[in-house]
């Protein structure tokens, strides 16, 4: 059991990394999301993989399993779904002004677009002045 955890746990963070050093923002999403995952499984295996045992300490129990790492993933899960939206957001504020989605390209470069502001009398950004 001990074995296929650690190898999800390996795999899964083997291809966040890959996905984070792709040349685009989605693919670099999902590989931190793949990250916190690997990250939330690593804490939750470190209460002992047990079964049908109580999370707190009685005198009748046979064993427990540690309640500490349950919490840790759970705080982990909020912390991370919020930085995921916050991400998100990010990444297609940036493509709206760039027109792209690639992080660190030659086609990055591309001239941001054009001023919205259709206020009458003001000139804009490609008018002569």
């Amino acid at each position: 059991m001990e074995f296929l955890v650690a190898s999800g746990v390996g795999a899964m963070t083997a291809a966040g990394v890959y996905l984070l050093l792709r040349g685009r923002t989605f693919p670099v999403i999902i590989g931190l999301a793949l990250l916190s995952y690997a990250i939330n499984v690593f804490l939750f295996a470190t209460g002992r993989l047990v079964i049908n045992r109580p999370p707190v300490i009685a005198a009748d129990a046979a064993g427990y399993t540690d309640p500490l790492p349950q919490a840790l993933v759970l705080t982990a899960i909020v912390i991370s779904f919020g930085m995921t939206a916050l991400i998100v957001v990010l990444a297609l504020r940036a493509y709206l002004e760039a027109g792209s989605d690639a992080v660190d390209t030659e086609e990055a470069t591309v001239e941001p677009a054009a001023s919205h502001d259709t206020r009458p009398g003001l000139p804009r950004d490609g008018d002569a002045a």
